[in-house]
């Protein structure tokens, strides 16, 4: 999951370019420092610039990266998605045909599980509603959990 680290691919994040430490690229990205230092971890960002010091250097292009980051999981992609969209992202011979595939997968899981959350609710529904509630010990939620399938 290595991304090719591109400057400003889609145009710069701040009119200043001066690189920024950790904590105002959590910032301006709305994410952690945490979960900064984890996404470079993941090779999402590429080589991020260090100091002398050791300190992280983060240019306009890396913000840019981390907000492209936190809108992708954002919208329910997994990291490993994530990865290729950002692959894909900085890779201007890319296909759009290559990124519309992993939208439409991606798409798919969330359809499946919204319907199998849809069927979830309607049977919690029917056993809230068949329960008294009463002071009797008697549970037909209780009844249909302890069911063995």
């Amino acid at each position: 999951m290595s991304a090719v680290h591109a400057s400003a691919p889609h145009g710069a994040v701040e009119n200043n370019a001066l690189p920024v430490n950790i904590g105002e690229a959590a910032r301006l990205s709305g994410i952690s420092a945490r979960m900064v230092r984890h996404y470079e971890g993941l090779g999402l960002l590429g080589e991020v610039h260090r100091t002398e010091s050791g300190y992280r250097q983060y240019t306009p292009a890396d913000v840019h990266t981390l907000r492209f980051i936190k809108r992708s999981r954002e919208m329910g992609f997994s990291m490993e998605r994530v990865a290729e969209l950002v692959d894909l992202w900085h890779n201007r011979r890319r296909t759009s045909s290559s990124v519309k595939r992993i939208a439409q997968s991606h798409l798919e899981e969330l359809e499946r599980r919204i319907a199998a959350m849809q069927g979830m609710q309607r049977t919690l529904a029917h056993l809230v509603h068949c329960c008294q509630g009463d002071q009797r010990p008697d549970c037909p939620i209780l009844d249909d959990l302890a069911r063995i399938s």
